[in-house]
């Protein structure tokens, strides 16, 4: 079974939207608001060596698509595959990197790519495709990066729904107030 991954910038009060731009009143918060400490960020090596695919929800992919292609650092995931879950994406969506895209057109299909054999699948900032897999039962990690900001609106990682009981797994805090917490789902 692969493990389905949600990671994500979090500001305190559960905001993920818009952390390095966008059109969100404050985007560009986690890089704009908060001292840069590069230890913080030592997690994001260590997800691309773990991730063996990723995954977007529309909205997502349309914004990734057009710009982690040409960065050098992301070369590691543009050379995975990439799963997107919509109902209005085309199957024959643009090649992204040297990875395959697949479109997958309901939570049932994303249950039964669980079912594959393979490693982590990583979900990157998609909130509202985190809420419709958590809700359905699909996450089996959560890894944050928690910045010392209160937004006031936003999407939020987390909706309305049942309660959900986590593991802390790893926990680190920085010097700049950023908090680490990687949490594993428990069933």
């Amino acid at each position: 079974m692969r493990p389905i991954v949600i990671t994500t910038f979090l500001s305190l009060d559960g905001v993920m939207e818009a952390p390095g731009g966008g059109d969100h009143p404050h985007a560009g918060w986690t890089f704009k608001d908060v001292e840069f400490d590069e230890a913080a960020y030592e997690i994001k090596g260590r997800e691309m060596s773990e991730a063996t695919a990723l995954m977007f929800g529309r909205q997502s992919y349309d914004e990734f698509h057009p710009v982690w292609p040409s960065m050098e650092e992301f070369a590691t995931y543009n050379a995975m595959p990439k799963y997107v879950v919509s109902t209005t994406l085309p199957g024959d969506t643009a090649p992204w990197g040297e990875g395959e895209v697949t479109v997958l057109s309901s939570l049932d299909d994303v249950a039964a790519l669980k079912e594959t054999e393979g490693g982590e699948i990583h979900v990157h900032g998609s909130a509202r495709l985190a809420q419709s897999l958590a809700a359905a039962g699909l996450v089996d990690r959560y890894t944050l990066l928690v910045y010392p900001l209160l937004l006031g609106s936003g999407k939020k990682l987390f909706g309305e729904g049942d309660k959900t009981k986590l593991q802390l797994v790893e926990h680190a805090a920085y010097g700049n107030g950023i908090t680490l917490l990687r949490y594993d789902v428990v069933r």
